[in-house]
Protein backbone atom coordinates (compact mmCIF):
# COMPACT_ATOMS: atom_id res chain seq x y z
CA UNK A 1 0.00 0.00 0.00
CA UNK A 2 1.74 3.19 -0.97
CA UNK A 3 1.81 5.97 1.65
CA UNK A 4 -1.12 8.49 -0.61
CA UNK A 5 -3.75 5.46 -0.21
CA UNK A 6 -2.54 4.74 3.80
CA UNK A 7 -2.99 8.39 4.46
CA UNK A 8 -6.51 8.39 2.41
CA UNK A 9 -7.37 5.21 4.73
CA UNK A 10 -6.52 7.29 8.27
CA UNK A 11 -8.39 10.05 6.95
CA UNK A 12 -11.29 7.98 6.66
CA UNK A 13 -10.97 5.93 9.87
CA UNK A 14 -10.45 9.42 11.83
CA UNK A 15 -14.43 10.27 10.05
CA UNK A 16 -15.49 6.99 11.64
CA UNK A 17 -14.51 7.59 14.47
CA UNK A 18 -16.10 10.82 14.84
CA UNK A 19 -19.12 9.51 13.79
CA UNK A 20 -18.92 6.44 15.96
CA UNK A 21 -18.33 9.47 19.12
CA UNK A 22 -21.43 10.99 18.21
CA UNK A 23 -23.53 7.75 17.67
CA UNK A 24 -22.55 7.30 21.05
CA UNK A 25 -24.03 9.92 22.52
CA UNK A 26 -27.93 8.91 22.64
CA UNK A 27 -28.78 5.38 23.29
CA UNK A 28 -31.43 4.77 20.10
CA UNK A 29 -28.13 5.41 17.46
CA UNK A 30 -25.50 3.87 19.84
CA UNK A 31 -25.50 0.49 17.65
CA UNK A 32 -24.95 2.22 14.65
CA UNK A 33 -21.91 4.19 16.42
CA UNK A 34 -20.14 1.02 17.42
CA UNK A 35 -20.75 -0.49 14.36
CA UNK A 36 -18.94 2.77 12.78
CA UNK A 37 -15.92 2.40 15.29
CA UNK A 38 -15.44 -1.18 14.40
CA UNK A 39 -14.85 -0.49 10.52
CA UNK A 40 -13.10 2.72 11.53
CA UNK A 41 -10.45 0.65 13.65
CA UNK A 42 -10.58 -2.49 11.23
CA UNK A 43 -9.89 -0.18 8.24
CA UNK A 44 -7.32 1.64 10.71
CA UNK A 45 -5.68 -1.56 11.30
CA UNK A 46 -5.40 -2.83 7.83
CA UNK A 47 -3.85 0.85 6.67
CA UNK A 48 -1.08 -0.02 9.39
CA UNK A 49 -0.13 -3.28 8.51
CA UNK A 50 0.02 -3.19 4.94
CA UNK A 51 1.18 0.78 4.64
CA UNK A 52 4.84 1.55 4.00
CA UNK A 53 6.28 1.43 7.61
CA UNK A 54 5.62 -2.28 8.10
CA UNK A 55 8.06 -4.73 6.16
CA UNK A 56 6.94 -8.00 5.44
CA UNK A 57 9.09 -9.71 7.17
CA UNK A 58 7.55 -8.27 10.44
CA UNK A 59 3.92 -9.59 9.44
CA UNK A 60 4.33 -12.98 11.04
CA UNK A 61 4.87 -10.98 14.34
CA UNK A 62 1.87 -8.56 13.94
CA UNK A 63 -0.41 -11.70 12.77
CA UNK A 64 0.77 -13.46 15.63
CA UNK A 65 -0.15 -10.93 17.88
CA UNK A 66 -3.63 -9.72 16.69
CA UNK A 67 -4.38 -13.75 17.33
CA UNK A 68 -3.25 -13.63 20.86
CA UNK A 69 -5.40 -10.49 21.48
CA UNK A 70 -8.48 -10.58 19.24
CA UNK A 71 -8.61 -14.64 20.99
CA UNK A 72 -8.03 -12.84 24.38
CA UNK A 73 -10.77 -10.42 23.49
CA UNK A 74 -13.34 -12.89 22.51
CA UNK A 75 -12.86 -14.76 25.46
CA UNK A 76 -13.97 -11.92 27.84
CA UNK A 77 -16.82 -10.56 25.54
CA UNK A 78 -17.59 -14.22 25.92
CA UNK A 79 -17.57 -14.39 30.17
CA UNK A 80 -17.31 -11.45 31.40
CA UNK A 81 -20.82 -10.25 32.86
CA UNK A 82 -22.49 -7.29 32.72
CA UNK A 83 -22.27 -5.92 36.26
CA UNK A 84 -18.24 -6.42 35.27
CA UNK A 85 -18.18 -3.92 33.06
CA UNK A 86 -16.71 -0.79 34.60
CA UNK A 87 -13.62 -3.32 35.64
CA UNK A 88 -13.08 -4.28 32.46
CA UNK A 89 -13.05 -0.89 30.84
CA UNK A 90 -10.63 0.39 33.12
CA UNK A 91 -8.67 -2.74 32.95
CA UNK A 92 -8.58 -1.99 28.98
CA UNK A 93 -7.16 1.43 29.91
CA UNK A 94 -4.80 0.24 31.84
CA UNK A 95 -3.41 -1.83 28.63
CA UNK A 96 -3.68 1.42 26.67
CA UNK A 97 -1.41 3.03 29.42
CA UNK A 98 0.97 0.40 29.32
CA UNK A 99 1.20 0.34 25.34
CA UNK A 100 2.02 3.79 26.10
CA UNK A 101 5.17 3.02 28.27
CA UNK A 102 6.63 0.13 26.51
CA UNK A 103 6.45 1.75 23.24
CA UNK A 104 8.45 4.67 24.58
CA UNK A 105 11.21 2.98 25.89
CA UNK A 106 11.12 0.71 22.31
CA UNK A 107 11.12 4.00 20.61
CA UNK A 108 14.39 5.69 22.71
CA UNK A 109 16.45 2.49 22.48
CA UNK A 110 15.75 2.46 18.63
CA UNK A 111 18.96 3.81 16.79
CA UNK A 112 16.44 4.27 13.78
CA UNK A 113 14.50 7.18 15.62
CA UNK A 114 17.63 9.32 15.87
CA UNK A 115 17.85 10.19 11.96
CA UNK A 116 16.07 11.14 9.17
CA UNK A 117 15.93 8.66 5.66
CA UNK A 118 16.04 11.61 2.87
CA UNK A 119 16.57 10.05 -0.91
CA UNK A 120 17.90 7.09 0.91
CA UNK A 121 20.31 8.72 2.88
CA UNK A 122 20.48 9.14 6.70
CA UNK A 123 20.32 12.40 7.92
CA UNK A 124 20.80 12.99 11.73
CA UNK A 125 18.29 14.89 13.78
CA UNK A 126 18.96 18.63 14.55
CA UNK A 127 19.78 19.01 18.75
CA UNK A 128 16.10 20.95 18.36
CA UNK A 129 15.03 18.10 16.41
CA UNK A 130 16.28 15.61 19.20
CA UNK A 131 14.85 17.51 22.22
CA UNK A 132 11.26 17.53 20.71
CA UNK A 133 11.46 13.90 20.12
CA UNK A 134 12.62 13.04 23.46
CA UNK A 135 10.18 15.62 25.24
CA UNK A 136 7.83 13.15 23.26
CA UNK A 137 9.05 10.15 24.42
CA UNK A 138 9.27 11.36 28.05
CA UNK A 139 5.75 12.54 28.30
CA UNK A 140 4.53 9.51 26.64
CA UNK A 141 6.01 7.72 28.99
CA UNK A 142 4.46 9.63 31.96
CA UNK A 143 0.75 9.55 31.04
CA UNK A 144 1.36 6.26 30.01
CA UNK A 145 2.63 5.17 33.49
CA UNK A 146 -0.09 7.28 35.37
CA UNK A 147 -2.81 5.38 33.40
CA UNK A 148 -1.42 2.14 33.46
CA UNK A 149 -0.90 2.00 37.19
CA UNK A 150 -4.18 4.28 38.37
CA UNK A 151 -6.09 1.90 35.72
CA UNK A 152 -5.26 -1.31 37.82
CA UNK A 153 -6.39 0.43 41.36
CA UNK A 154 -9.61 1.36 39.76
CA UNK A 155 -9.60 -2.09 38.46
CA UNK A 156 -9.49 -3.46 42.32
CA UNK A 157 -11.69 -0.96 43.26
CA UNK A 158 -14.51 -1.60 40.79
CA UNK A 159 -13.85 -5.63 41.31
CA UNK A 160 -14.09 -5.21 45.12
CA UNK A 161 -10.78 -6.44 45.12
CA UNK A 162 -9.03 -3.17 46.51
CA UNK A 163 -11.30 -1.26 49.37
CA UNK A 164 -13.65 1.58 48.24
CA UNK A 165 -12.57 3.26 51.29
CA UNK A 166 -10.12 6.64 50.33
CA UNK A 167 -6.40 6.03 51.39
CA UNK A 168 -5.23 9.70 52.21
CA UNK A 169 -1.77 9.59 53.27
CA UNK A 170 -0.31 12.37 55.78
CA UNK A 171 0.49 15.33 53.36
CA UNK A 172 -0.58 13.45 50.40
CA UNK A 173 -0.29 16.80 48.42
CA UNK A 174 3.30 17.69 49.48
CA UNK A 175 3.85 14.36 48.39
CA UNK A 176 2.03 14.90 44.60
CA UNK A 177 4.04 18.12 44.88
CA UNK A 178 7.34 16.68 45.28
CA UNK A 179 6.70 13.94 42.80
CA UNK A 180 5.85 16.82 40.26
CA UNK A 181 9.13 18.27 41.02
CA UNK A 182 11.01 15.49 40.66
CA UNK A 183 9.51 14.52 37.27
CA UNK A 184 9.99 17.58 35.98
CA UNK A 185 13.75 17.46 37.60
CA UNK A 186 14.17 14.39 35.98
CA UNK A 187 12.81 15.57 32.64
CA UNK A 188 15.45 17.64 32.35
CA UNK A 189 18.43 15.59 33.33
CA UNK A 190 16.63 13.15 30.15
CA UNK A 191 16.63 15.65 27.77
CA UNK A 192 19.88 16.66 28.40
CA UNK A 193 21.93 13.03 28.63
CA UNK A 194 24.43 13.01 25.55
CA UNK A 195 23.36 9.46 24.91
CA UNK A 196 20.80 6.63 25.05
CA UNK A 197 22.61 5.09 28.14
CA UNK A 198 23.01 8.06 29.96
CA UNK A 199 19.37 8.65 29.36
CA UNK A 200 18.05 5.46 30.66
CA UNK A 201 18.47 6.42 34.39
CA UNK A 202 15.91 9.73 35.06
CA UNK A 203 13.46 7.71 32.78
CA UNK A 204 13.18 5.02 34.92
CA UNK A 205 13.22 6.63 37.74
CA UNK A 206 10.52 9.01 36.30
CA UNK A 207 8.64 6.42 35.29
CA UNK A 208 8.08 4.74 39.20
CA UNK A 209 7.51 8.19 40.55
CA UNK A 210 4.52 8.04 37.38
CA UNK A 211 3.81 4.35 38.51
CA UNK A 212 3.79 5.63 41.95
CA UNK A 213 1.41 8.61 41.74
CA UNK A 214 -1.35 6.87 39.67
CA UNK A 215 -1.24 4.25 42.75
CA UNK A 216 -1.19 7.13 45.25
CA UNK A 217 -4.10 8.99 43.00
CA UNK A 218 -6.74 6.67 42.42
CA UNK A 219 -6.39 4.77 46.10
CA UNK A 220 -7.17 9.02 47.55
CA UNK A 221 -10.35 8.93 45.50
CA UNK A 222 -13.43 7.45 47.37
CA UNK A 223 -16.13 4.77 46.25
CA UNK A 224 -18.39 7.57 45.31
CA UNK A 225 -16.30 9.35 42.38
CA UNK A 226 -15.56 6.24 41.47
CA UNK A 227 -17.92 7.13 37.78
CA UNK A 228 -15.64 9.93 36.92
CA UNK A 229 -12.32 8.09 37.80
CA UNK A 230 -13.32 5.71 34.98
CA UNK A 231 -14.05 8.49 32.71
CA UNK A 232 -11.16 10.30 33.97
CA UNK A 233 -8.62 7.70 33.29
CA UNK A 234 -10.61 7.03 29.71
CA UNK A 235 -9.60 10.69 28.93
CA UNK A 236 -5.52 9.90 30.59
CA UNK A 237 -5.65 6.48 28.05
CA UNK A 238 -6.43 8.97 25.25
CA UNK A 239 -3.78 11.64 25.62
CA UNK A 240 -1.27 8.35 26.40
CA UNK A 241 -2.56 6.97 22.72
CA UNK A 242 -1.70 10.98 21.20
CA UNK A 243 1.71 11.20 22.83
CA UNK A 244 1.67 7.37 21.63
CA UNK A 245 1.49 8.28 18.01
CA UNK A 246 3.52 11.89 18.20
CA UNK A 247 6.41 9.22 19.33
CA UNK A 248 5.85 6.94 16.13
CA UNK A 249 4.68 9.99 13.95
CA UNK A 250 1.64 8.51 13.38
CA UNK A 251 -1.39 11.05 12.25
CA UNK A 252 -4.27 8.54 13.59
CA UNK A 253 -3.18 8.06 16.56
CA UNK A 254 -2.71 11.81 17.49
CA UNK A 255 -5.81 12.04 16.00
CA UNK A 256 -7.75 9.72 17.55
CA UNK A 257 -5.90 9.93 20.79
CA UNK A 258 -7.18 13.54 21.14
CA UNK A 259 -10.52 12.75 20.52
CA UNK A 260 -10.89 10.06 23.06
CA UNK A 261 -8.79 12.17 25.44
CA UNK A 262 -11.06 15.40 24.75
CA UNK A 263 -14.47 13.59 24.44
CA UNK A 264 -13.27 11.82 28.15
CA UNK A 265 -12.26 14.68 29.35
CA UNK A 266 -15.13 16.39 29.00
CA UNK A 267 -17.43 13.40 30.17
CA UNK A 268 -15.61 13.85 33.34
CA UNK A 269 -16.49 17.43 33.63
CA UNK A 270 -20.29 16.63 32.94
CA UNK A 271 -20.47 13.88 35.77
CA UNK A 272 -18.44 16.39 37.94
CA UNK A 273 -21.23 18.52 37.53
CA UNK A 274 -23.89 15.74 38.19
CA UNK A 275 -21.96 15.66 42.01
CA UNK A 276 -21.52 19.18 42.43
CA UNK A 277 -17.75 18.50 42.71
CA UNK A 278 -15.26 20.06 40.51
CA UNK A 279 -12.28 17.97 38.92
CA UNK A 280 -9.81 19.41 41.23
CA UNK A 281 -11.60 18.25 44.59
CA UNK A 282 -12.17 14.48 42.65
CA UNK A 283 -8.88 14.21 41.94
CA UNK A 284 -7.53 15.79 45.86
CA UNK A 285 -9.83 12.33 46.87
CA UNK A 286 -11.47 11.48 50.61
CA UNK A 287 -15.02 11.45 49.20
CA UNK A 288 -17.08 8.12 49.85
CA UNK A 289 -16.65 5.31 52.30
CA UNK A 290 -16.88 1.03 51.49
CA UNK A 291 -20.09 0.06 50.33
CA UNK A 292 -22.07 -1.38 52.80
CA UNK A 293 -21.27 0.30 55.85
CA UNK A 294 -23.47 1.69 57.86
CA UNK A 295 -23.19 5.69 58.17
CA UNK A 296 -23.74 7.54 61.19
CA UNK A 297 -22.89 11.27 60.30
CA UNK A 298 -22.39 13.18 63.47
CA UNK A 299 -24.08 10.46 65.62
CA UNK A 300 -27.30 11.32 64.53
CA UNK A 301 -29.60 9.46 62.16
CA UNK A 302 -32.08 10.62 60.06
CA UNK A 303 -35.62 11.36 62.05
CA UNK A 304 -38.40 8.85 61.15
CA UNK A 305 -39.72 5.38 60.84
CA UNK A 306 -38.97 2.91 58.23
CA UNK A 307 -42.20 1.05 56.71
CA UNK A 308 -41.22 -2.15 55.51
CA UNK A 309 -43.49 -3.76 52.35
CA UNK A 310 -43.64 -7.15 51.19
CA UNK A 311 -43.44 -7.99 47.62
CA UNK A 312 -46.96 -8.45 47.25
CA UNK A 313 -47.85 -5.30 48.48
CA UNK A 314 -45.65 -3.63 45.98
CA UNK A 315 -47.40 -5.52 43.11
CA UNK A 316 -50.97 -4.01 44.60
CA UNK A 317 -48.86 -0.21 44.26
CA UNK A 318 -47.57 -0.81 41.18
CA UNK A 319 -51.57 -2.30 39.59
CA UNK A 320 -53.28 0.67 41.26
CA UNK A 321 -50.90 3.39 39.79
CA UNK A 322 -51.17 4.67 36.28
CA UNK A 323 -47.93 6.64 36.15
CA UNK A 324 -44.88 4.62 37.42
CA UNK A 325 -40.71 5.98 37.71
CA UNK A 326 -38.56 3.61 38.02
CA UNK A 327 -34.82 4.31 39.14
CA UNK A 328 -31.77 1.67 38.42
CA UNK A 329 -28.81 1.75 40.73
CA UNK A 330 -25.64 -0.44 40.98
CA UNK A 331 -28.07 -2.96 43.38
CA UNK A 332 -29.92 -3.77 40.18
CA UNK A 333 -26.86 -4.49 38.37
CA UNK A 334 -24.93 -7.21 40.79
CA UNK A 335 -28.66 -8.43 41.32
CA UNK A 336 -28.48 -9.00 37.43
CA UNK A 337 -31.70 -8.25 37.48
CA UNK A 338 -32.57 -6.09 34.37
CA UNK A 339 -34.59 -8.65 32.64
CA UNK A 340 -36.86 -9.00 35.30
CA UNK A 341 -37.53 -5.36 35.46
CA UNK A 342 -38.59 -5.31 31.71
CA UNK A 343 -40.75 -8.09 32.37
CA UNK A 344 -42.41 -5.99 35.10
CA UNK A 345 -42.49 -2.86 32.87
CA UNK A 346 -43.79 -4.67 29.78
CA UNK A 347 -46.86 -6.12 31.72
CA UNK A 348 -47.50 -2.63 33.16
CA UNK A 349 -47.33 -1.12 29.80
CA UNK A 350 -49.89 -4.16 28.44
CA UNK A 351 -51.75 -2.99 31.44
CA UNK A 352 -52.08 0.88 30.47
CA UNK A 353 -49.87 2.24 33.21
CA UNK A 354 -46.97 4.62 31.73
CA UNK A 355 -43.95 3.70 32.62
CA UNK A 356 -40.60 4.97 32.67
CA UNK A 357 -36.94 4.90 33.93
CA UNK A 358 -35.11 7.55 35.69
CA UNK A 359 -31.14 7.65 35.07
CA UNK A 360 -28.83 9.61 36.89
CA UNK A 361 -25.74 10.33 35.28
CA UNK A 362 -23.37 8.81 37.87
CA UNK A 363 -26.00 6.00 38.27
CA UNK A 364 -23.94 2.60 38.45
CA UNK A 365 -19.58 2.38 38.41
CA UNK A 366 -19.24 3.66 35.17
CA UNK A 367 -20.70 6.52 32.61
CA UNK A 368 -23.66 5.02 31.36
CA UNK A 369 -23.67 1.75 33.41
CA UNK A 370 -27.65 1.70 33.95
CA UNK A 371 -28.46 2.33 30.33
CA UNK A 372 -26.08 -0.35 28.98
CA UNK A 373 -28.08 -2.62 31.13
CA UNK A 374 -31.38 -1.63 30.46
CA UNK A 375 -30.56 -2.19 26.49
CA UNK A 376 -29.08 -5.33 27.17
CA UNK A 377 -32.73 -6.19 29.07
CA UNK A 378 -34.44 -5.33 25.43
CA UNK A 379 -36.14 -1.73 27.30
CA UNK A 380 -37.19 0.76 24.64
CA UNK A 381 -35.00 3.78 24.55
CA UNK A 382 -37.66 5.98 24.24
CA UNK A 383 -38.43 5.72 27.78
CA UNK A 384 -35.53 5.79 29.92
CA UNK A 385 -35.15 9.55 30.66
CA UNK A 386 -32.38 10.91 31.99
CA UNK A 387 -32.31 13.50 35.09
CA UNK A 388 -32.74 16.64 33.85
CA UNK A 389 -35.90 15.10 31.68
CA UNK A 390 -37.23 13.64 34.71
CA UNK A 391 -37.26 14.60 37.35
CA UNK A 392 -40.11 17.43 37.11
CA UNK A 393 -42.58 14.41 36.86
CA UNK A 394 -41.97 13.20 40.12
CA UNK A 395 -44.46 14.87 41.93
CA UNK A 396 -47.76 13.84 38.94
CA UNK A 397 -46.04 10.27 39.75
CA UNK A 398 -48.13 7.53 41.95
CA UNK A 399 -45.34 5.46 42.47
CA UNK A 400 -41.24 5.21 42.02
CA UNK A 401 -39.84 2.39 42.34
CA UNK A 402 -35.70 2.84 43.34
CA UNK A 403 -34.02 -0.77 42.69
CA UNK A 404 -30.62 -0.76 44.50
CA UNK A 405 -29.70 3.35 43.95
CA UNK A 406 -28.62 5.38 47.16
CA UNK A 407 -26.76 8.84 47.06
CA UNK A 408 -28.17 9.30 43.59
CA UNK A 409 -31.96 9.68 45.37
CA UNK A 410 -30.93 11.38 48.59
CA UNK A 411 -33.17 14.54 49.76
CA UNK A 412 -30.41 15.09 51.84
CA UNK A 413 -28.42 17.00 48.83
CA UNK A 414 -31.24 19.38 48.80
CA UNK A 415 -32.11 19.81 52.33
CA UNK A 416 -29.50 19.55 54.32
CA UNK A 417 -26.70 22.39 53.71
CA UNK A 418 -24.38 19.95 55.86
CA UNK A 419 -24.01 16.94 54.17
CA UNK A 420 -21.37 15.86 52.30
CA UNK A 421 -23.49 15.61 49.07
CA UNK A 422 -25.45 19.00 49.55
CA UNK A 423 -25.83 20.46 46.47
CA UNK A 424 -25.52 17.17 44.44
CA UNK A 425 -28.35 16.95 41.99
CA UNK A 426 -30.61 14.05 42.23
CA UNK A 427 -33.74 11.99 41.65
CA UNK A 428 -36.41 13.53 43.91
CA UNK A 429 -38.34 10.40 44.38
CA UNK A 430 -39.48 11.20 47.54
CA UNK A 431 -42.19 13.83 45.78
CA UNK A 432 -43.87 11.11 44.01
CA UNK A 433 -47.33 9.65 46.13
CA UNK A 434 -45.82 6.45 47.30
CA UNK A 435 -41.83 6.14 46.61
CA UNK A 436 -40.91 2.03 47.34
CA UNK A 437 -36.70 1.70 47.75
CA UNK A 438 -34.91 -1.67 47.31
CA UNK A 439 -32.57 -2.53 49.24
CA UNK A 440 -30.69 -5.29 51.06
CA UNK A 441 -30.42 -3.51 54.41
CA UNK A 442 -30.07 0.17 55.55
CA UNK A 443 -26.57 0.23 55.06
CA UNK A 444 -25.71 3.36 53.61
CA UNK A 445 -24.28 3.81 49.47
CA UNK A 446 -20.77 4.29 48.32
CA UNK A 447 -20.86 7.80 49.53
CA UNK A 448 -21.21 6.71 53.05
CA UNK A 449 -24.42 9.07 53.90
CA UNK A 450 -27.45 8.35 55.50
CA UNK A 451 -30.12 8.72 53.29
CA UNK A 452 -33.42 10.67 54.97
CA UNK A 453 -35.39 8.82 52.18
CA UNK A 454 -35.60 5.95 53.71
CA UNK A 455 -37.61 7.34 56.77
CA UNK A 456 -40.05 9.48 54.59
CA UNK A 457 -44.29 8.93 55.58
CA UNK A 458 -44.64 8.15 51.44
CA UNK A 459 -41.87 5.84 51.28
CA UNK A 460 -41.53 2.16 51.69
CA UNK A 461 -38.63 -0.35 51.94
CA UNK A 462 -38.62 -3.50 50.53
CA UNK A 463 -35.83 -5.48 51.74
CA UNK A 464 -34.19 -8.58 50.23
CA UNK A 465 -32.04 -9.51 46.96
CA UNK A 466 -33.51 -7.10 44.31
CA UNK A 467 -33.39 -10.33 41.61
CA UNK A 468 -35.95 -12.62 44.14
CA UNK A 469 -37.74 -9.73 45.41
CA UNK A 470 -39.12 -8.54 41.52
CA UNK A 471 -39.37 -12.12 40.71
CA UNK A 472 -42.56 -12.17 43.70
CA UNK A 473 -43.35 -9.05 42.62
CA UNK A 474 -43.78 -10.19 38.82
CA UNK A 475 -45.53 -13.21 40.14
CA UNK A 476 -48.01 -10.83 42.36
CA UNK A 477 -49.04 -8.79 39.28
CA UNK A 478 -49.80 -11.88 36.63
CA UNK A 479 -51.63 -13.40 39.71
CA UNK A 480 -53.99 -10.07 39.74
Amino acid sequence: MSATLATVSYVGATILFILSLGGLSNPETSRRGNLYGIIGMTLAVLATVFGPQVTAAGYGWILGAMAVGGAIGLYAARVVKMTQMPELVALMHSLVGLAAVLIGYANYIDPATSFHVVDGKNIPLTSVEKAIHEIEIYLGILIGAVTFSGSIIAFGKLSGKISGKPLLLPARHWINLAGLLAVLWFGREFISSPGIADGMTPLFVMTVIALLFGIHMVMAIGGADMPVVVSMLNSYSGWAAAATGFMLSNDLLIVTGALVGSSGAILSYIMCRAMNRNFISVIAGGFGTEGGVPAVPGGVPPAGEVIPVSAMETADLLRDAKNVIIVPGYGMAVAQAQHTVFEITRHLRDKGVNVRFGIHPVAGRMPGHMNVLLAEAKVPYDIVMEMDEINEDFADTDVAMVIGANDIVNPAAQEDPASPIAGMPVLEVWKAKTSVVMKRSMASGYAGVDNPLFYKDNNRMLFGDAKKMLDEVLVGLKSA
